[in-house]
């Protein structure tokens, strides 16, 4: 919650990716992607999917070329 009244003290957009059972948090940020409740060991990985779809499409948003990343044939060839 410290990091979250920082950001908004520095006026920017806040987005939290939150469980359901979580009903605090939306009172303190801008936009909430809610995910399922699970069990503490899977969070991650249930959060890793929202994460990446926001980064695909903020990506698409800003003209990037998600589908052709810079350097990633050196770094998938290399080993």
């Amino acid at each position: 919650m410290t990091s979250i009244k920082e950001i908004k003290a520095r006026h920017a957009t806040v987005i939290a990716v939150a469980s359901e059972s979580d009903p605090d948090i939306e009172q303190y940020v801008d936009a909430t992607i809610r995910v399922p409740s699970s069990d503490p060991l899977l969070t991650p990985l249930i959060n890793t999917i929202p994460l990446q779809l926001l980064a695909y499409y903020l990506g698409l948003e800003r003209g990037c070329p998600v589908d052709l990343p810079a350097n990633l044939a050196k770094s998938v060839t290399v080993t």
